[in-house]
């Protein structure tokens, strides 16, 4: 459980030792730390504090520091030579320190123009996506065509991708399918790809993704959201699957195969899904069973019935429905997100939250949204984990157990958006 570092105390820079747990109370691109709070661990990290120029935006917590700050002293008197010597070495120092400011800023322009892009896909996406589910039963041939050519270019775009990154978008407003169909598709995706789908079936399965829950516009929207239905109530829910096939079908859009992933993405090789209790899944129809399953326990259908962390539907699936589906593919997912998801609230090891927004190159090593009260959400930090050796998540944080203020800050959001973002193609 996270707590408060406690009220902060101002300090001068002479009085920094290693071991006081900082604040720098000053824009996060100027100075050349990963983060504006940091726990001092060397003589070099106090020269940069004082070189910075910090008087009067210096602070520390005497509850998460290990030692207690230096006396007030007047500065000692130098002869000339030790002056002229202290100025070289605060001109390499501040040489130094500015390096690594326009380095820090340059990674963080390179992770912020990804995410823009995939926002901006996303935008774009959710735009056709949303019009084409709502007239998927009324207009099958136009609303296949939006959604062939949507499948196409993300196949293409997966497919041929050198670096393919997920990521966490900001809070997006409004109400519609195409939220949980372009989180499933985008998921499909990736696990696809690693599973070694190809740009056809890649193809297959995104529009398959896509249009799995179209036949629910059939559905009464007191069924769709009730958590306890009744049996007949349940019965006409699992039509939506019937329902959707129907409609891909009259489109003319949709090859076999996209069929049979719609057909099949509520069976599991138990034979307790339905609407046919099958044991035998294409591997396409295997992801999007299981992707459909993560997501709704992320973001439930049901009114009322609560949203599980994106670590405790990793951990559900793992636990109690491993025999439900693949469970190579499920160790595939799992590797794709992450120890911690995307969504996940976490505490690092120097004391600072952050959200982390993407898997990052290893499950312990995500990208991660640092918490910067002092910003606004949208100036604040990202970090690489990966990239930052001395940096590493202590443990995952309960949303419920952080201030409100904290919390309306991060804003872990109950419904999660992800989105890809393509760095070129392969060579």
């Amino acid at each position: 459980m996270w707590k408060k570092p406690g009220t902060p105390v101002p300090i001068e820079p002479s009085q920094v030792v290693i071991g006081l747990y900082i604040w720098l109370d000053i824009s996060w691109v100027d100075h050349p730390f990963l983060t504006s709070r940091i726990m001092v661990s060397s003589e070099k990290e106090i020269a940069m504090i004082r070189a910075n120029h910090v008087e009067g935006r210096l602070y520390y917590y005497p509850e998460m520091s290990r030692a207690e700050p230096k006396p007030r002293s007047e500065p000692a008197v130098q002869t000339a030579a030790e002056a002229s010597a202290a100025e070289l070495e605060q001109a390499a120092l501040m040489k130094e320190v500015q390096a690594l400011e326009q380095a820090k800023k340059a990674k963080l322009r390179a992770q912020r123009d990804a995410i823009a892009r995939a926002d901006k896909n996303w935008e774009e996406a959710a735009r056709g996506t949303r019009e084409a589910l709502l007239n998927l039963s009324r207009s099958p041939k136009t609303a296949g065509a939006q959604l062939s050519q949507l499948s196409r270019q993300t196949a293409s775009a997966i497919a041929k991708g050198q670096e393919i990154l997920l990521h966490l978008l900001g809070d997006k407003k409004g109400q519609g399918p195409q939220f949980h169909a372009l989180n499933v598709m985008t998921l499909c995706m990736l696990v696809g790809k690693q599973a070694g789908l190809t740009e056809r079936e890649l193809s297959d399965l995104a529009l398959g993704a896509l249009a799995h829950d179209g036949g629910k516009t059939q559905i009464p929207p007191a069924i769709l959201q009730s958590p306890a239905r009744k049996k007949f109530e349940e019965d006409f829910y699992r039509q939506h699957v019937q329902f959707s096939v129907q409609f891909a079908t009259e489109s003319g859009a949709f090859t076999p195969e996209a069929l049979a992933v719609i057909a099949d993405h509520h069976e599991c090789i138990d034979g307790s899904g339905f609407p046919k209790n099958k044991h035998e899944l294409s591997r396409a129809a295997r992801i999007l069973a299981l992707v459909n399953r993560y997501d709704r326990l992320c973001t439930p259908e049901a009114t009322g019935r609560e949203a599980l962390m994106p670590s405790e539907a990793l951990a559900h699936l793992f636990r109690n429905q491993v025999g439900k589906f693949d469970k190579g593919l499920l160790s595939t997912l799992i590797k794709l997100l992450g120890v911690y998801p995307p969504g996940t609230v976490v505490q690092l090891s120097d004391g600072t939250l952050a959200l982390v927004v993407s898997p990052g190159a290893t499950s312990l090593q995500p990208q991660v949204l640092i918490y910067s009260p002092e910003v606004s959400r949208d100036e604040a930090p990202t970090l690489n984990l990966a990239d930052e050796p001395d940096l590493k998540v202590a443990e995952a944080i309960r949303p419920s157990t952080l201030p409100i203020e904290v919390l309306e800050w991060l804003n872990p959001q109950q419904r999660l958006s992800y989105f890809y973002s393509v760095s070129g193609p392969a060579p």
